[in-house]
């Protein structure tokens, strides 16, 4: 007998178990999707999905011992689910509309230099959305497709092979920032990372500083983004950059700069690295495709 086809879709939707109600909201979302298949992997990040009672039964599991942080959590997830496509779905995240994933496919199949997929995200009660759902710099218009040089990570799809090529989510940032590294990664393939604002998320609108080590991460891990994927030269210039952007978003009130700069620090002191820098060649390539790599 043939074996039968591989899915069109991996879907990876990591969980901590402390949002039940969205989790079967981001669940059915996929579930109700048409024209593809989808294998479903629920991943319990310190918690163990299967003990959830409301969980689908075509929704598989896989329970993690202890919270390895959002990126690890979603890597662990990628070798339990078939497809050569892998969306990753945060549980507090959903997709609005029933041919979300068929569109995505589609744009897959005819475009083979796509490398990963981000969509447009929308407040579920309407609110306004911030600007860090939209991976842009400056003034560009939201409701245009354009290269990415970011993610906004609660979804996205993204060809299997160019994640294992990439590296995967870098998993010891814990928290914040590993789409930048991801889509800088995807690029260095020559392969393209697209916002398209046809593709409908629903995320509600909640402060990144709900974190408590928000500050701290987001400093160490922009520290790290550098040291870890930019030519030394650059990597110098370019957490300066940031370093000099967030004292001016904090003055005159100076909030969050005392474990801003903790973690800055940190990021200095010590940084893993299991991967090459990308060359110069890679730097000037993504230069001339819209991002140059010094903010």
């Amino acid at each position: 007998m043939p074996s039968p086809a591989a899915p069109d879709f991996g879907v990876v939707i990591l969980t901590m178990g402390k949002r039940r109600k969205r989790l079967v909201r981001a669940i059915e979302s996929v579930l109700k999707q048409r024209d593809v298949t989808t294998d479903i992997l629920v991943v319990g990040n310190g918690w163990d999905p299967a003990s959830f009672e409301k969980l689908p039964s075509v929704v598989r599991t896989l329970a993690l011992p202890e919270n390895l942080g959002i990126p690890a959590g979603r890597n662990a997830g990628v070798s339990h689910v078939d497809g050569e496509l892998i969306f990753f779905l945060d549980d507090d995240a959903e997709v609005v509309d029933d041919d979300f994933l068929s569109e995505v496919l589609s744009r897959f199949e005819d475009d083979r230099g796509l490398g990963a997929l981000q969509g447009r995200v929308f407040d579920p009660k309407g609110k306004g959305s911030p600007s860090r759902w939209v991976p842009r710099l400056g003034s560009r218009p939201v409701d245009a497709p354009f290269a990415a040089f970011s993610l906004w990570e609660g979804a996205v799809a993204i060809r299997r092979d160019v994640l294992v090529a990439a590296g995967m989510w870098p998993g010891d940032f814990f928290y914040a920032h590993e789409g930048i590294e991801l889509a800088w990664r995807v690029w260095e393939q020559r392969k393209k990372v697209i916002y398209d604002p046809e593709l409908r998320i629903y995320h509600p609108v909640k402060k990144p500083t709900r974190h408590a080590d928000y500050y701290r991460l987001s400093a160490r891990n922009r520290v790290w983004v550098a040291r870890r994927n930019l030519p030394a030269p650059l990597s110098v210039v370019y957490a300066s950059v940031w370093a000099l952007a967030q004292v001016a978003r904090s003055v005159p009130r100076f909030h969050g700069l005392r474990p801003w700069f903790g973690g800055f620090r940190e990021g200095w002191r010590s940084c893993p690295r299991d991967q090459k820098r990308m060359s110069w060649r890679t730097v000037f390539y993504i230069a001339r495709k819209g991002r140059l790599l010094v903010v």
